[in-house]
């Protein structure tokens, strides 16, 4: 039997015509579930205005909610979305986004449970469009925005102290330093504070996962313990990643110990080698990072003024802080010694 290769072979071009298709196709189911998401919240909106605007005007209480929650349940029983909780958020999104926007963010770009979750977990306006923004730059998921909530990303993001608007041009310097926090979480390591570095160092590449997490948007895990040979010397950098945004690479240095000058000058030297030996000609400058278990921000400051090398400080937490109102709360140990010794007194009455 004689094969027809041309059934097997394509012809010229078929494979960059493919490729196209793909891409168009992808785009525009892409722009049509954007649509139909939309339109969901446009929906969800008037639904709630109309709920709002009822109840002020003649009075309804809540139980029209649950009743009419029934009735289109039964009327559109192939639909999700109209349980009684559901159009309370209805309610509650047309109360706090009149306008159908999150300051100059548009609602209609989110899924509906973002949206949901920006209302019910943040009082503060400019926090909700600051995390909406966030949510369309970076695609977050539902999870990844609570969690970045409850971290106070908002209050992280670029507060880490460093000499990027002196070492490295604009717009560069700003991307830059809005990539960096402070401080870094690391409770999800279990580890308490009198950890060492090469502890912390173990526990973030087996949680290297949620370590990426932490880090944000575009770093990418290139090693640790990097070898760098200078001069028939080696050396050892703790962790290397490369920041696909920023297009750079990244040392990263951990110290179980305050921020001490001499750190930035040793991490100024590890910088200089992975420009030397490591970075491509179209790559930009190596940018560091030293994460430190407290820093002086004036004493970082200082340090970093007299560096060559783009430089940021910041620290890490290893145990969350308690919240000020729990703390407060919270029985000091002497008030649980007293506590025990009065229980103590009173066993030895009987």
């Amino acid at each position: 039997m004689k094969i027809d290769k041309t059934a097997l072979t394509p012809p010229e071009g078929y494979a960059d015509w493919l490729k196209q298709l793909k891409t168009e196709i992808a785009q525009a189911r892409q722009r049509a579930a954007l649509a139909v998401n939309a339109e969901l919240v446009h929906l969800y909106g008037r639904i709630g205005r109309d709920i709002l605007l009822r109840q002020q005007a003649q009075g309804w209480g809540a139980k029209v909610i649950d009743r009419l929650a029934g009735d289109l349940k039964d009327a559109f029983p192939d639909m999700r979305g109209w349980s009684s909780s559901n159009l309370k958020y209805m309610r509650f999104f047309a109360q706090n986004c009149p306008d159908g926007q999150f300051g100059q963010q548009p609602a209609d770009q989110l899924p509906w449970f973002h949206i949901v979750t920006l209302l019910t977990k943040l009082d503060n306006p400019a926090e909700r469009e600051w995390y909406a923004a966030q949510v369309v730059q970076h695609g977050w998921s539902r999870t990844t925005l609570e969690l970045n909530i409850k971290n106070r990303l908002h209050h992280r993001q670029g507060a880490a102290v460093s000499n990027f608007g002196a070492r490295l041009p604009s717009p560069d310097s700003v991307l830059a330093h809005e990539a960096l926090r402070d401080p870094y979480l690391f409770d999800f390591l279990g580890l308490g504070n009198d950890a060492h570095e090469r502890e912390i160092e173990d526990g973030l590449i087996r949680h290297i996962t949620r370590f990426l997490l932490e880090l944000g948007a575009g770093f990418a895990f290139v090693g640790r313990q990097f070898r760098l040979e200078v001069a028939g010397d080696e050396f050892f950098i703790d962790l290397l990643f490369y920041h696909t945004r920023l297009k750079c690479y990244v040392v990263v240095e951990l110290k179980a110990t305050a921020f001490k000058p001499e750190h930035a000058g040793q991490l100024n030297f590890y910088l200089a080698a992975i420009d030397a030996q490591v970075k491509a000609e179209d790559d930009k400058p190596t940018i560091g990072l030293l994460l430190c278990k407290q820093q002086n921000r004036l004493v970082a400051e200082y340090a970093l003024s007299g560096i060559e090398k783009p430089i940021g400080v910041a620290e890490y937490q290893l145990l969350r802080d308690l919240p000020e109102t729990l703390e407060r709360n919270l029985p000091s140990i002497a008030e649980i010694e007293a506590e025990l010794s009065e229980e103590l007194n009173h066993l030895d009455d009987y």
